[in-house]
């Protein structure tokens, strides 16, 4: 996935509208007779004044926003009409700290504007705000507009409808239908003051003060508390975003299945990052669920132990060695081995033709033996600079961990950035010509992306073959709430070719050698049940193992509310059924606030 930071701070960037407001304060209405909020927000996602000035539109207000790019405060019609499609609640844009408070009685005049966060190319839904705004107070102290209450019973499961094939599959111009849809059911709730009770949390607190809970909380819970993705018509409609329009040190630092007891209440908001966000004036008070790190089983004298460990832009000047040290070492019990993926050069994201990452590994063993780990040999290529994407001047790269102690590396000259690593046949069995080596590196499939690394292991004289992957990020995506029913995938078109890459080459192995043990893992970037891992399982030549688990426990990955597969080992068939292999899905990361990377380690462990 993209960096959550960077994608963010370049958000900060984006103004709504740039605008001025102007504030008059009377003792009196300057207008009696004027357009309602309920007629602004119309039935549909546009608004019917879309473009045009409306004058002296009334309303109290329920939230104020100072901060960010997109200042301004929410309004909301005491008097409501009759219609479930029709908010009664609006943003008004101010672009500076507006001078307002919640319970003002107001009158606005401006124009009506359909703002799409982040741009149209996100596929977003549109905002309906009224900017460049002359606010009349009429009187403070009034009693904001009772809170409409989000729930299980309120939120229908069906999340949105189809979009309309004339209009490119956009929901914007389709009537509302709140009893049906969720998304409907929110946008119809779009500006108005609302509330949760006892909400659990789906999705720990982030570095932005940005949590999300579940007005759901049996809708494909899992036993810690989350609530799993399992396929793409489960997008789980009861998932929420909570902000604060208070200060970010007040705000609840929470991991999953932690609780906000009590009500949180505020204003619905949709943003870039997430959709519809309760931005909360009032928010719940945190219990916690005391949710532990897990630790993995040791493996036992004959079983290999491999996995597969996301160490997010992982180089020397970080300050998490020590940590991913301890995850490895206590929480993964040492595997024998391990690949790494966005191992980092060894001047991390200065961009200045570095490509070695000797330095990053080196740290990163010296820690794991600190930590009363093993002295871990390693074994990689370096890219050539700039060309495998990730952070720009990063050179991230797959790197494989082992234990020398345990298991054999076998080493075969040839292996390079631009070499592609083959299958021979030698003595009747598979034998890659480069180990390490990288698969197809000038291919198409590999552009601007990790090549794949192969390597050649021996345990207890059984020779397996080991495929290091990163595939392409998920950036570019339509996110779950966009506009665009069902939602645009592009970024699986690269990761397609991928796949079918990597499992061309995995059959070649075994069109060479039918028994061989084979496992391709990492960063797939793509769930168990999406056509990525299809396509790399194939004919049977692989299979993902993280289907042998419940799937209330298949998660490597939170994401807005969602816990989802990314990363994945898969086994050739002779792993596969031998019937002595154990998947582990070790959950260190993606459920906690203070997470060291955000994904998930991966454990196999199987008898050769």
């Amino acid at each position: 996935m993209p960096s959550k930071s960077s994608a963010r701070l370049a958000a900060l960037t984006v103004a709504a509208v740039c605008s001025a407001a102007s504030i008059v304060v009377l003792t009196s209405p300057a207008h009696a007779d004027s357009v309602r909020i309920h007629d602004i927000q119309g039935t549909t996602r546009i608004s019917p004044y879309a473009g045009q000035k409306v004058t002296d539109v009334a309303g109290i207000v329920t939230g104020v926003r100072t901060y960010g790019s997109s200042r301004g405060f929410w309004i909301q019609d005491p008097n409501p009409d009759a219609d479930p499609a029709t908010s009664e609640g609006v943003f008004v844009f101010t672009s500076s700290t507006p001078k307002v408070a919640v319970g003002d009685s107001v009158m606005v005049t401006g124009t009506v504007s359909e703002y799409v966060p982040g741009g149209a190319s996100t596929g977003n839904q549109s905002l309906t705000e009224i900017t460049k705004p002359t606010v009349t107070v009429v009187a403070g102290g009034n009693a904001v507009p009772a809170a409409a209450v989000v729930d299980a019973k309120s939120v229908p499961d069906a999340y949105a409808p189809a979009g309309d094939s004339a209009a490119s599959g956009s929901i914007n111009a389709l009537p509302l239908a709140p009893a049906k849809y969720a998304l409907d059911y929110y946008e119809s709730l779009e500006g108005m003051n609302v509330q949760v009770a006892d909400a659990r949390v789906v999705t720990a607190t982030d570095p932005y003060a940005e949590l999300w809970v579940t007005v759901k909380p049996r809708e494909h819970a899992n036993r810690r508390g989350g609530t799993v993705y399992g396929s793409y018509d489960s997008q789980n409609t009861g998932r929420l975003q909570i902000q604060s329009l208070g200060s970010t040190a007040a705000f609840p630092v929470a991991n999953v299945g932690d609780t906000l007891t009590g009500t949180t209440t505020g204003p619905l908001d949709y943003n870039q990052y997430g959709g519809y966000t309760l931005v909360a004036g009032e928010i719940g008070t945190l219990e916690s669920a005391g949710l532990e790190r897990e630790t993995t089983r040791k493996q036992s004298r004959g079983e290999l132990a491999v996995a597969t460990y996301n160490v997010e832009n992982l180089d020397p000047a970080d300050a998490t060695f020590a940590e991913h040290a301890s995850a490895i070492v206590n929480n993964l019990q040492s595997p024998d081995i391990v690949s790494l993926e966005e191992i980092q050069d060894n001047n991390g994201a200065t961009d200045d033709g570095t490509v070695a990452a000797d330095r990053t590994v080196t740290k990163l063993i010296d820690a794991i033996v600190a930590a009363g780990g093993p002295r871990y040999e390693w074994r990689s290529i370096d890219p050539a600079d700039d060309t495998d994407g990730g952070e720009p001047g990063g050179n991230i790269r797959q790197v494989f961990l082992f234990n020398p102690e345990r298991v054999s590396f076998t080493d075969r000259a040839g292996g390079d950035a631009t070499t592609a690593v083959g299958v021979a046949k030698v003595h009747g069995k598979a034998q890659l010509t480069a180990s390490p080596g990288r698969i197809d590196p000038a291919g198409t499939a590999w552009t601007s992306s990790r090549k794949p690394l192969a390597g050649e292991f021996v345990f207890r004289g059984r020779t397996v073959f080991v495929i290091a992957n990163h595939f392409n990020s998920k950036g570019g995506d339509q996110g779950l709430t966009s506009q665009y029913q069902p939602v645009a995938r592009s970024s699986e078109i690269q990761r397609h070719l991928q796949a079918t890459a990597v499992n061309a080459f995995v059959k070649s192995i075994l069109d060479t050698q039918k028994n061989a043990d084979v496992i391709a893992l990492g960063d797939i970037n793509d769930f168990e049940f999406s056509d990525t891992a299809k396509i790399l399982e194939g004919d049977g030549e692989l299979w993902s193992a993280i289907k042998s688990l419940p799937r209330s426990e298949r998660y490597t990955y939170d994401y807005q509310g969602n816990q989802q597969v990314l990363d994945q080992i898969l086994v050739s068939p002779s792993i596969r059924r031998g019937c002595d292999f154990e998947y582990d899905s070790v959950h260190i990361n993606s459920e906690f606030n203070d997470q060291i990377s955000d994904h998930d380690p991966q454990v196999l462990r199987f008898k050769p």
